[in-house]
Parts: structure tokens; C-alpha cells; sequence
């Protein structure tokens, strides 16, 4: 009895398996750590390492056909091509990169016996993307959706595992349990259009001929909240690997559009990816040039153009301080008031001790001038504390504003601040009641933890010719250094210092209302490098009823609404807010695309777009009125003191 009880556990071991038993319906195949034999399929593509196998196919979509055969064996590989029906055994295992533990597993038959190659010369269909099943779009994962409103972007993130719950697939639904049920298929693409520039190892983004939201003018796909408020992840795209046939991927920009593509579906360095049998080439791309600004300056003291542009590492030599000045006068339009981050000091990344960026400053002010025939700026900074601020080491990265002097000044009356000196709003001690700052320049809270090996905002008051004060804060956040793939283990993904950008916007806003207290009607304008969509509200709740997103102000569409571009999403990390005094009298904003629209990334000058504004920071109307009233009321005291002594009384 025990022999026969033996036998009969043994029993399904000794039957054939099918790819579909092996893949199941959820990320996690039902056999891991089994041996198999008898598994049956036809060869689909090849690569120096295996090659993999279409079964026969079942009704339920969350069953995928495909197999990764995982083998060096030179003994297979050298016999084995596509369209060969083979049949083999193995062990099933659930491949994972040693190099990146966040990274969601592979299915794969690995050290393969009994290998046999049953016929030949099969035909190979592959599953037509946008036909025979098309990609769901706004989520990636029920686990993100579980997780807050926010979705993929929900703070506190990294709170469970795909894997872990390994749940049954939704690929109707959610993006990852999409591309999940595709896993080791042959797939055809039709019409690519390519959504960023290649990776560092020649990858591209694309989304393919099927639907998809947040589709901007350029072709690429911008960041939007989804019809329920959550964050649109824009699932639907897919990135283009390695080619099985050892040709290059083509160099593309965002918009162009590539022949189609046939491959096999993967998940690879924390994405699904699909590795084609061959690259595609770039059959056309849109046009690199970009118009200026239509947003000019004009002579009414009260209405200012404002310029925000992430310089990305501007030292005194650097090779795009030419290109960047020329950006601000050609295509920014010579704004009244800039507002620039990342700008080095003067000995740019050499780790010397060096804080001051004078010349770098005054390099690029003199470059304006040469540049557009005589603009004149003057600029000002704060230095930091040497190797306090973060970013590239020896580089002391800071804010700093250029100002038109014959537009605006510097209020007067207070001190440039230090490093270490916090500006807070105060009453002008010269009588005039008016709000002004301990430090300006100054910085806000410099000593504040949130701000520790990161870049303190410059605040400034300023003072139009018509004698109107309005306030800027130059922030530049820390970086998202620490995130994980947006399609990996993690739930939701790891989104590198959010903690900390949340508390640098508490603590910017915090400034903001402490000036709107002794001002509620103050002009405020906050701009800079945020490295945070506003779609993570959980970092900008502070700014709730305080602080407005120009865009929004400006009817700027949303799709339209992205100043950089990192791996599928064009996105917007810059931004713009202001008080509800600017607000209210109406504003203007446009994202001048110099960068993502760039033919390729050495062409660029900065990762990031600069943005113009358009803002009336003091009631010129109302102002005009006065002067009006005041204008008739002296003129008819004038006129009845000559009538009264003009009277023959006198």
C-alpha cells in the first residue's frame, strides 16, 4: 500500500504539463520549484541564452501561452529554430534579477531535459496589440488603488507586494496584470510612436496603435488625473528592449513614429518590456523647432513677465551657458524676472571649498547682453554652506533670480541674509506699514531638518516702478532619489524623499501664511523645481486654499501641462503658484517646450523645459481710478477757489 500511495503522489509529475499549467492566472506560477516533463510548443524567437515556446492557448485571457526556455546548452541552441514544435521537461522557476530585488519575477522552464524537436517549419501568429487585445489604461495595480487616493503615487507608499498576494490577474483592468498575462508571448505592435528619448541602453518607451489618455499635441503621454480623481499612470505603454537579432535600437524623440514592431514580451531591469526579433526604424518625427513665448513684457509697471528655468549644473564654463542665455532671450522673451536653479558657483564641480557664484552669474548676464544686444540684468543669490545643499558634490547647486533693473527693484531697507539667516515678514520700521523682510535676499528656515543636504528657498521683496510690493519664493525640493520602479514588487512604488518634500512644502507654506497674516491681500509667487507632480496632493495639501497652480488658473489644458519627461510620462515638476490676489486679476502661462521637443538628449540643453508667466502683481485699475478721482478733485478745488476769488466780495 505504501508503494501504491508513493506512486500516486508521483502521479502528476510523470503527466504532461502545458505552458498554460505552468503560467496560471497570477503573477506567480502554480508549479515554482516543480519539475515537469512532456511540455509541448512551438519555437517563437531565439537569443543566446534560450528561446521561447507558444502552447496551445486557452479561452481565459489571464492564462499566457508563452515560455521562457532558459538554457546555454550549445547542444539545443544550435539545433533549435523558430518554428520548430519541440517538446521537453525541466524544473519551473520564478526568475528574479539578484541585482534588483524590487523587481517582479519571470517565468521560466529552466535546465531542460528530454528536448526534442517533434516537426518543423510551423507557422508563428503573434498576438496583435490593438486588435486581439488591447492594453487597459489609468491603473497599474489594484494594490495602488487599495492604498489611497492618489493611487500609484499614494503616500505612505511601499505598503505590501505584488508577489506576495500574488492575486488573480485583472488584465481588463490593471496595467501590470495586462502585461502579466502576456508574459513570454510573441506580440505585434502596430504603428509605435515613441514617448521619450531611448534609455542609456538604447530602450525606448512607446505606446502603441490602441487607446490611451493623456495624449499631448507632441504624441507623448502627460501625467492627468483620471475621470475618478486618481493619478492616470498611463499603463497602456510598453518599453522596447534589446533586439533578439543583435540589431541597435534607433535614436528617437518623443512623437516619432516607428515601423512595427514583433517581439516577444518580457519583464526585465523593473519593467515589462517587449524584446523585438528585430529593431524598428523611425519612419517620421515631429518638428524640433519651437516658438517663442507670446508672452511679452509690457510698460504697465504693475504687469511682469517671469521666466522659471531648472539650468541643470550651470557653472562659468559650462558648454550650455551660451545656449541657456540664448533661451532666455529668444525664446523666453527677455522676462522681467527669472527665477533659475541649479547654478553652480564659480568653480563649478570641483570640490574646493569655492561658494560664491558670482561669476557664474555674471557670466550669464554678460552672455544675455552679448546675445540679445543689450539686455541688461542684474542678478542675486544666497550662497549656501559648502556641501550643505546637495546635489552634484562640489557643485553647491543653489537658486538665484535675474531681474530686469529697469522694471523692478529690491525692496531697500533690508539685509542680503547668509547661509544660515532666516528671512521672516515683517512691518517696515519706517512708518509706512507696509511688509517687508528681516533678510533680502534671505532664506526660509535654513537651520528646519527638512531641509538637510537640500536646497533652501530664496525668498525676495520686491518693488515695481509704481512703487507695489510683491514677494517670490525660489524653491528647488530634494530629488527623488531613492525610487523604484513604478512596475515593480513595491505597492505602491516607492516614490525617493517624499517625506521630506512633504515637509518642504509645510514649510513653505507655512512662510506663505505667515506673510498672508500680516498682508491678506500680499502678491506672492512661488515657482522653481518641485521634483513632485501635483498629482501627489498628499505633498501639496499645505498649499490648500493659500497657494493656486498657475496652470489651473490659466485654463491651461492638462494634457498640455509637463516640463519633463522620465520614462513613459511627460510630467511637470516645475511649477508655478500664486497667492489669490494674482490670482484673481488673471494670469498667463505657457511651458516653453525647448528640451522634451529636442531631436535627441545631447541636444538639450537642461532635462527640464523652462516656463514663462504673465502676471499683474498690483491693481492697476484700481490705482487708475484713484488717480482719476484724486486728478478731478484737485481740479475742482482749483476751480472754486478762483471762482470764490474771483467774486466781486473780494
Amino acid at each position: 500500500m505504501k508503494l501504491v500511495h508513493t506512486l500516486l503522489l508521483l502521479l502528476p509529475f510523470a503527466c504532461a504539463q502545458k505552458v498554460t499549467d505552468i503560467q496560471g492566472p497570477a503573477f506567480i506560477s502554480p508549479l515554482v520549484g516543480r519539475t515537469v516533463s512532456g511540455v509541448t510548443g512551438v519555437v517563437t524567437a531565439k537569443t543566446i541564452n534560450g528561446f521561447w515556446i507558444a502552447g496551445q492557448p486557452v479561452d481565459d485571457v489571464r492564462v499566457s501561452n508563452g515560455l521562457n526556455v532558459f538554457t546555454t546548452s550549445a547542444s539545443i541552441l544550435n539545433k533549435v529554430h523558430i518554428g520548430d514544435m519541440v517538446s521537453l521537461g525541466g524544473r519551473v522557476s520564478e526568475y528574479h534579477s539578484y541585482n534588483s530585488p524590487n523587481d517582479l519575477s519571470l517565468t521560466e522552464l529552466t535546465n531542460p531535459t528530454d528536448f526534442t524537436i517533434l516537426s518543423s517549419q510551423h507557422p508563428v501568429h503573434p498576438i496583435v496589440l490593438g486588435v486581439d487585445r488591447i492594453p487597459p489604461t489609468r491603473q497599474l495595480s489594484a494594490l495602488d488603488i487599495s492604498s489611497g487616493l492618489d493611487g500609484f503615487l499614494s503616500v505612505p507608499n511601499n505598503q505590501t507586494t505584488q508577489e506576495h498576494l500574488n492575486a488573480t490577474l485583472r488584465p481588463d483592468k490593471f496595467g501590470l496584470d495586462f502585461w502579466e498575462s502576456l508574459e513570454g508571448q510573441l506580440v505585434a505592435i502596430p504603428k509605435p510612436v515613441a514617448l521619450n528619448f531611448p534609455t542609456r541602453f538604447r530602450e525606448i518607451w512607446i505606446r502603441g496603435d490602441w487607446p490611451v489618455t493623456g495624449l499631448n499635441g507632441r504624441g507623448g503621454l502627460t501625467m492627468t488625473f483620471g475621470p475618478d480623481g486618481v493619478p492616470d499612470a498611463n499603463p497602456e505603454t510598453i518599453i522596447v528592449g534589446s533586439p533578439l537579432d543583435g540589431t541597435k535600437n534607433p535614436p528617437v524623440a518623443v512623437g516619432a513614429l516607428l515601423s512595427d514592431i514583433v517581439g516577444i514580451v518580457t519583464y526585465q531591469f523593473g519593467f515589462y518590456a517587449i524584446r523585438p526579433l528585430t529593431a524598428p526604424v523611425v519612419l517620421s518625427s515631429p518638428s524640433h523647432e519651437v516658438s517663442p513665448t507670446s508672452l511679452e513684457s509690457s510698460d504697465e509697471p504693475c504687469i511682469l513677465t517671469i521666466g522659471d528655468y531648472n539650468v541643470e549644473n550651470l557653472a562659468p564654463n559650462s558648454r550650455h551657458l551660451s545656449t541657456i542665455a540664448d533661451h532666455i532671450v529668444s525664446l523666453l522673451g527677455a522676462p522681467d524676472l527669472v527665477f533659475l536653479q541649479e547654478v553652480q558657483d564659480n568653480s563649478g564641480p570641483r570640490n574646493d571649498g569655492t561658494v560664491d557664484a558670482n561669476v557664474t552669474l555674471g557670466t550669464l548676464v554678460a552672455t544675455i547682453k552679448r546675445v540679445s544686444g543689450g539686455v541688461q540684468y542684474n542678478f542675486l543669490d544666497v550662497a549656501p554652506i559648502d556641501k550643505a545643499d546637495g546635489g552634484q558634490p562640489g557643485g553647491n547647486i543653489r537658486q538665484a533670480y535675474l531681474y530686469r533693473p529697469g522694471k523692478l527693484s529690491l525692496v531697500s531697507g533690508s539685509r542680503h541674509g547668509g547661509a544660515l539667516d532666516a528671512s521672516i515678514p515683517i512691518i517696515d520700521v519706517d512708518d509706512s506699514g507696509e511688509v517687508g523682510l528681516s533678510f533680502n535676499p534671505g532664506r526660509i528656515d535654513p537651520k528646519n531638518s527638512a531641509w538637510e543636504e537640500a536646497r533652501k528657498p530664496l525668498v525676495s521683496a520686491w518693488q515695481t516702478n509704481s512703487g507695489d510690493r510683491f514677494f517670490t519664493v525660489n524653491v528647488h525640493f530634494s530629488s527623488k532619489s531613492g525610487s523604484l520602479s513604478t512596475q515593480g514588487n513595491a505597492r505602491p512604488p516607492v516614490n525617493g524623499k517624499v517625506e521630506q518634500r512633504t515637509s518642504q512644502a509645510n514649510v513653505t507654506a507655512s512662510f506663505v501664511k505667515s506673510l498672508l497674516e500680516l498682508d491678506p491681500t500680499a502678491n506672492i509667487i512661488v515657482g522653481g523645481d518641485f521634483n513632485e507632480f501635483v498629482h501627489t496632493r498628499s505633498v501639496f495639501s499645505s498649499f490648500s486654499g493659500v497657494l493656486f497652480d498657475i496652470n489651473e488658473a490659466s485654463g491651461i489644458d492638462p494634457v498640455e501641462r509637463y516640463t519633463y519627461a522620465y520614462d513613459q510620462n511627460t510630467e511637470e515638476i516645475d511649477h508655478i503658484f500664486i497667492t489669490d490676489a494674482i490670482k484673481n486679476r488673471g494670469t498667463e502661462v505657457e511651458h516653453i517646450h525647448v528640451n522634451n521637443w529636442a531631436s535627441s538628449i545631447k541636444s538639450r540643453a537642461s532635462d527640464h523645459d523652462p516656463t514663462v508667466a504673465r502676471v499683474t502683481v498690483c491693481d492697476t485699475g484700481f490705482r487708475s481710478s484713484q488717480q482719476s478721482w484724486w486728478m478731478s478733485l484737485r481740479t475742482s478745488a482749483v476751480d472754486f477757489l478762483v471762482r470764490i476769488f474771483d467774486h466781486p466780495l473780494f
